[in-house]
Parts: C-alpha cells; sequence; structure tokens
C-alpha cells in the first residue's frame, strides 16, 4: 500500500469541447493492492468499503485508514456485482447465483454466508411444475426465477433487489425473504447496467437502450415507463440517476456520455446532454451531487460539473491506473470540501483520489474558475 497527500492543480477549466492534453493527472492518495483478479465492483457498507474481483474474493477495507479488514467469498465464482441493505451485503456472480452475506460483528466471521439465491426452499417450490421452466438457448431450459447467464449488475429499490444479466433478464427479488418474485424480458442483448431512484428502475444494454421500469402495485409486476434511445451500434455499459430522479446518465461503447432530463411525473425524458468523454469505451458512471465521474477503457477519470439543465463541463480529468478503469464509487461525506473517490481498475488496484469541489462559470465568454480546498 502506498500513499502520497501530493494533489495537483488543473491547469485550467474548459468546456468539454477542448481536448484531453489539456489536463494535468491527479496523484493518488494510495494504491491498494491484494486483489488475484481485476476488480470488477465497488460498495459502501458503514465505515467499511467494499471491492470485489473477477478472482472471486472480496476484500473489506476500513476506512478511513483504508487498511485491510478482511477478506471474504473465496472459491464463489467471479464476483461481477455487489450491494448492500441494512445489515446484508448481495453479491452477483458469473455462476448465475447472488449470495447473501450477513454483516456481524458479534460472531469471528464479520461477513458470513446466509444464503444463495434462488433458495433451495424457492427452488423447490417450482422444479416439479414444468409451467414454471422457460425456453432460454435451443434444447436448454431453466426455471423462470433462475438466471441463464452470467449476472452483471445489481441495483435496490423499495424493498426489492433488482438483478440484470447477460441473458438479457431482469430480475426481481423480495428483500424481506430473499424469494424471487418477477422475471423481465427486458432487453435484445446482455444488460450491462442497472440503476434506481424514485421508485423507477433503468436498466442500460448492449442494445444501445435504457429501459425505465416502474412497479404496478395492484399488478404485482413491473410496467415499461419509456426507453432511451443511444447511438446506433452502439452499447451502454453503464447508467446512473440523480439523486432527485430527474437526470440519466449512460456511458457507452463509443465514449460518449448521454443524458436525459425526466419531466415531473417521471414518464417521459428528453435528450439533454452528448458529450464524447473518452476516445474509447465509458464502462462505469458514478455521481455525487453535482459531479459526475466517468470511468473509461482508456485507464482515466474524467470529472464533469452538472449543470441545471444536465449538461456537462468537464473540469478534470484523472489518470494513474495501469488498465481500463472498471467501477468507480464516491464517499457521501464531504473531506476538505470536496470528497474520497475509490477507482478499481483491471490492473487489480484499488485507488482513491480526493475530488475538490468546483465552481464552473456558463461558456458565454466569462473563465471559468474553480475552488480548490487542500486536504
Amino acid at each position: 500500500m502506498s500513499y502520497s497527500s501530493d494533489l495537483q492543480d488543473f491547469k485550467n477549466v474548459v468546456p468539454n469541447c477542448k481536448p484531453f492534453s489539456d489536463f494535468q493527472s491527479y496523484k493518488s492518495l494510495a494504491v491498494l493492492s491484494g486483489h488475484v483478479g481485476s476488480i470488477s465492483c465497488l460498495a459502501l457498507c458503514g465505515e467499511f468499503i467494499l471491492s470485489a474481483s473477477q478472482g472471486k474474493d472480496i476484500i473489506v477495507w476500513q476506512q478511513p485508514d483504508m487498511r485491510q479488514y478482511t477478506k471474504f467469498g473465496q472459491g464463489d465464482g467471479s464476483v461481477k456485482a455487489l450491494v448492500t441493505v441494512g445489515n446484508n451485503v448481495f453479491t452477483a456472480h458469473q455462476d448465475s447465483r447472488i449470495r447473501v452475506w450477513k454483516v456481524s460483528r458479534r460472531s469471528e466471521n464479520v461477513f458470513r454466508l446466509v444464503d444463495t439465491l434462488p433458495t433451495t426452499k424457492d427452488y423447490l417450490g417450482k422444479f416439479m411444475n414444468q409451467k414454471n421452466y422457460v425456453q432460454t438457448r435451443r434444447n436448454h431450459k431453466h426455471l423462470w426465477i433462475e438466471h441463464a447467464d452470467s449476472i452483471s449488475c445489481l441495483a435496490v429499490s423499495g424493498g426489492f433487489i433488482y438483478s440484470g444479466s447477460w441473458d438479457k433478464t431482469l430480475k426481481v427479488w423480495r428483500v424481506s425473504d430473499f424469494r424471487c418474485v418477477e422475471s423481465i424480458k427486458a432487453h435484445d442483448d446482455a444488460i450491462n447496467g442497472l440503476a434506481a431512484s424514485k421508485g423507477i428502475v433503468y436498466s442500460a444494454s448492449a442494445d444501445g437502450r435504457i429501459k425505465a421500469w416502474e412497479r404496478d402495485v395492484k399488478k404485482s409486476a413491473h410496467c415499461l415507463k419509456g426507453i432511451l434511445e443511444g447511438h446506433k451500434d452502439v452499447s451502454f455499459n453503464s447508467v446512473i440517476v440523480s439523486e432527485d430522479g430527474k437526470m440519466v446518465y449512460g456511458g457507452g461503447s463509443d465514449g460518449y456520455v448521454m443524458g436525459w432530463l425526466g419531466n415531473e411525473s417521471l414518464d417521459s425524458w428528453v435528450g439533454v446532454c452528448e458529450v464524447k468523454a473518452h476516445e474509447i469505451a465509458v464502462l462505469c458512471l458514478c455521481l455525487r451531487g453535482e459531479i459526475l465521474c466517468s470511468g473509461s477503457a482508456d485507464k482515466s477519470i474524467g470529472i464533469w460539473k452538472k449543470e441545471m439543465n444536465g449538461g456537462l463541463f468537464r473540469v478534470g480529468v484523472i489518470r494513474g491506473h495501469e488498465g481500463p478503469v472498471r467501477c468507480l464509487q464516491a464517499s457521501p461525506s464531504s473531506v476538505g470540501g470536496g470528497f474520497m473517490l475509490y477507482s478499481g481498475g483491471l490492473d487489480k488496484s484499488l485507488r482513491v483520489w480526493w475530488v475538490p469541489k468546483y465552481s464552473v462559470d456558463k461558456p458565454d465568454g466569462s473563465s471559468a474558475k474553480k475552488s480548490l480546498i487542500s486536504l
């Protein structure tokens, strides 16, 4: 583990049309190693930050000193996504299963495996009835509660866990009893990302669409609220939604970040943002307040300021990873007028950055300003 407190200032703040070379890079505050495979996902869990890898291991880091606290999950298949709900951690795996871990300081095993989804009870209640089977591939059938391919993403909303898979389906799991209550044929290609806000769940797919879903309480089922179209023949790798639910951003395989503004009832969206964020694919997005961060296969992290109309101004770039940036996680608490940003990459490293609070003027000819406060 290595640390550095030398945060370099950017030369200037410019609109998104300026070339990438106008920026200098931050130096990371910490470079954390220990994973046997590339880091695939990150999540906050109380005072911990969890990082999971394609090497099947999940490392628990203690904040704020970022020391390694413990490891769990070895041998359960490559980890693709993880979310936390109360005292439970849900991890999605390449073996098409979701595992549930109980967080408890009362035992030596702080992160203890308590169940695997679909649960045995759920499976036994359905496997005898042929009506519960669906055709997944030629000569292959699965129970509708099972994913037929790797689970790529998870989201939490309204007492439910949502799982998106390369099998093109979106499944809904009830947190209270871990039962699968719904399976949606959501897309024409793999689902790569999920996000949820204000009761709406957004699924991003390799078919070039982001779809918005809302649960109909009377029917106990989800209905399609809208479709956000991307560029032709371009995959959406990630999706993020603002806290108020009004703005939705998607990261594409062509390096673009696109944004849509929703109306008051969140049943209609209009495109308001289309920026060339990176030269190659955007792999992950992270939104904290007015700052959006984009991680790319070009090994960099773009820092963007969100405007009132949903547009984005690029205010910085972070370099340092030796491989594509696969996942991002922002700390909810403020530090020195900014916030901590965690990034995981295919270089097997977890890096810690400090992102300052920016103040950016509109591009009306006036000079752009930024506020930098040192730690």
